[in-house]
């Protein structure tokens, strides 16, 4: 039988990836990710018992079977002085036959209600791990997200919800079976018959079941290879069509295609491995189940000549083993799948166990204050030691005050941002809201209590009024329209066939720049927090809709604490107070008068962007 089986932090590849996605295993052992599973299991522990009784009962029942039928047999067998064999067919009890068509029934009858009592068991657990590796993805810090590659993590998601099931229905419907049915066909062949029948059938198993792992653990690591393979491809397939738009500037179809197709060669070549391996553990299982099979008969037939057995007896022995040696024929795939649904699984066990680099403390509490003062107190970091992006700065942006923040690329700007939302923590000094360190307070409070208009607004697949609703989930349609029209966006999308329902595409590709970011001022309306960041919200955009979008970035910030990221000048001159940030240090401060006449660094950059806007006009 044939089977198979931005200026962005830093990214270094980690010493323990292959493919960049997270490690393929940690170092549990087999039982110790059974221990880690057993307590989803738990929860449904009188389901596992209900479940076991009844495969007890079809265990039981599928014994029965060969046993009546050698009562069929010996009581169909004509006996010297019975009447002839006619004779015979009239008297056989009826109780027999419908006794074994009791036990047939009875076998899938439990068998069927071992599935349907345990479903709930195995859907439940599986659901609740693949839900909790979910939310503890979303609560690990941005360096992780931008170290992972998303194609190969979803699939060993994928592939560790799906080894839970496999996982379950292998123990529970293959091998447990199999072993109280080899207990109890073993205990009869003992008791009934001599103890040859028991050590003929015990060393054909001990022999198959040591052959069959050893193989199988050898042909493990063609798997792993496999499966590494795998991820490989789907992340580069994920990648290469996230990345659409370049491929198509480039004329690179062709060079993706035989990117894509060289993953799939090795993928390819490592299967034709894998199923030789397999084909060679199936011809040896195979020939020793034929060797035990034909010295059982023998021992039987010898026993019939010799008189020691009845043609019942030979009938019930060669029924037991063709009954014990079906399940045991699939025990190599069995054990694969076991053997790698543990891989798979522990697989997403890695995932749910990768540390948070940002957590809260003990005892954290919300957010408490009303006043929406930030501060920057001597603020030092660096995504790498030895390359500081922030060196001691401090600054402060009164309640309802708008600070901006300018300076070249590369020279910590963003960085400001991702650290109030406490993507990352400070390394020294300290960031308040209120007076309240936001170390020490829950980070989802925090980021309630702020709304960001990014550079780059990327939406989710779906329809615009899920795009603006995502500033504030369960909002009515009505107060996204408004918040729609605050941000000048309502007439545009009324404008189009399917209104509001309209969807956006992958990452909002099918709305152009300032459309997007229309949207998220929306969302950020929506959402209505207290404090606001503009991180290079116009820098995608040409100076027309640069400027039509100031209007509502001003009506956004209006009476918000405003953090406002720019390289543009322009769109900083009514800032409360400008921050001029160069090498993770703030070489000038001032309003945008104030700086100006202070002749330094910011008007230098004045007058640059002043020149290169200068035949634009």
């Amino acid at each position: 039988m044939r089977r198979s089986g931005e200026a962005l932090p830093p990214t270094p590849v980690p010493s323990h990836t292959v493919s960049g996605h997270p490690p393929e295993r940690g170092d549990r052992s087999d039982w110790a990710t059974l221990r880690r599973l057993f307590p989803y299991l738990w929860q449904y522990k009188w389901r596992v018992a209900a479940a076991l009784a009844f495969m007890v009962g079809a265990k039981v029942a599928n014994v029965g079977v060969p046993v009546l039928l050698k009562n069929l047999v010996d009581t169909m067998t004509p006996k010297p002085g019975a009447p002839d064999l006619a004779q015979a067919l009239l008297i056989v009890p009826l109780g027999l036959l419908l006794a074994y068509g009791l036990l047939r029934f009875s076998t899938s009858l439990f068998g069927e209600l071992r599935e349907l009592i345990f479903a709930k068991a195995t859907e439940g657990t599986a659901r609740r791990i693949a839900l909790e590796v979910f939310q503890h993805l979303h609560s690990l810090s941005l360096r992780f997200h931008l170290e992972r590659q998303t194609g190969g993590m979803t699939r060993d998601i994928e592939r560790g919800t799906r080894g839970v099931h496999s996982l379950i229905s292998m123990s529970l419907y293959s091998i447990v079976p199999t072993i109280i049915e080899l207990v109890l066909v073993l205990t009869i062949l003992g008791v009934k018959f001599d103890s040859l029948f028991v050590w003929i059938t015990a060393a054909a198993l001990v022999l198959y079941i040591g052959f069959t792992v050893t193989v199988t653990e050898w042909r493990t690591q063609f798997r792993k290879t496999m499966n590494e393979l795998d991820s490989v491809a789907q992340s580069r397939a994920v990648d290469s069509l996230l990345n659409y738009e370049t491929v198509k500037y480039f004329n690179n179809e062709d060079f993706e295609a035989k990117r894509y197709d060289a993953s799939l060669d090795r993928y390819r070549k490592a299967a034709i491995k894998s199923q030789r391996t397999l084909s060679m553990l199936n011809t040896g299982q195979q020939a020793l189940i034929a060797v035990s099979l034909v010295l059982m008969l023998w021992r039987a037939t010898s026993g019939v000549v010799e008189g020691r057995m009845t043609l019942g007896d030979l009938v019930m022995v060669n029924a037991f083993m063709i009954q014990l040696y079906i399940p045991l024929n699939f025990l190599g795939v069995i054990y694969r799948e076991i053997k790698q649904s543990l891989t798979d699984l522990d697989k997403m066990f890695v995932l749910m166990e990768k540390d948070r680099e940002v957590r809260d403390a003990p005892g954290a509490q919300p957010l408490a204050g009303t006043d929406a003062t930030v501060r920057f107190e001597d603020v030092s970091f660096a995504y790498e030691p030895a390359r500081p992006i922030l060196k001691h700065v401090s600054f402060e942006i009164p309640a309802g005050k708008t600070v901006a923040v300018v300076g070249p690329s590369g020279s910590g700007k963003s960085t400001l941002a991702r650290l109030l939302y406490r993507f990352y923590d400070v390394q020294q000094g300290r960031i308040t809201i209120g007076g309240e360190d936001i170390r020490e307070v829950q980070q989802s409070s925090v980021r309630r209590a702020i709304g960001i208009v990014p550079q780059d607004t990327v939406l989710f697949n779906d329809t615009v009024e899920y795009n603006i609703a995502y500033g504030r989930p369960g909002a009515t349609r009505d107060e996204v329209e408004n918040a729609a029209r605050a941000a000048r966006i309502h007439d545009f999308i009324s404008a189009t066939p399917r209104g509001y329902d309209t969807t956006v595409g992958e990452r909002g590709l099918k709305l152009s720049g300032g459309e997007k970011q229309r949207v998220a001022i929306a969302r950020t309306l929506l959402k209505n927090p207290p404090i606001v960041i503009f991180d290079e919200a116009t820098s995608a955009l040409d100076s027309a809709n640069e400027r039509a979008i100031q209007s509502e970035l001003k009506s956004a910030a209006q009476d918000k604490t405003t953090l406002v990221i720019a390289h543009r000048l322009s769109t900083v001159v009514d800032a409360h107070e400008i921050l001029v940030l160069e090498s993770g240090v703030i070489v000038e401060r001032g309003t945008h008068a104030e700086l100006l006449a202070r002749q330094g660094r910011y008007a230098q950059m004045w007058a640059l962007q002043k020149s290169e806007a200068a035949p634009l006009l």
